[in-house]
């Protein structure tokens, strides 16, 4: 089996789910999920599968995915911790009042 139809049973795009972001099949992880719980949370892949209910292969997966999609996801990523920061500065927090 190619490892092109591996991914494909792991990972699915459906534009309106999550955002269209790429995510584990039949749930609203994203790979970019996976991604921070892993790579920035440290997290590892048991951890993970675990924690969030889904198989090993599905966490590899997401990673590979990753790996595959580096600039992309990271992109990603960039771009709503920037969405973030915007809300944040632009929505003060009642409790520092």
């Amino acid at each position: 089996m190619a490892v092109e139809n591996v991914l494909t049973q792991h990972i699915e795009i459906t534009p309106g789910v999550a955002g269209g972001k790429p995510r584990i099949a039949g749930r609203r992880i994203t790979v970019q999920n996976i991604v921070i719980w892993h790579e920035r949370m440290g997290l590892s892949t048991d951890e993970i599968a675990t924690a969030y209910d889904v198989t090993l292969a599905d966490v590899y997966a997401a990673l590979a995915y990753y790996f595959d999609n580096r600039a992309e996801i990271d992109e990603s990523i960039r771009a709503d911790e920037e969405f973030v920061n915007e809300l944040k500065k632009r929505t003060p927090s009642l409790l520092k009042k």
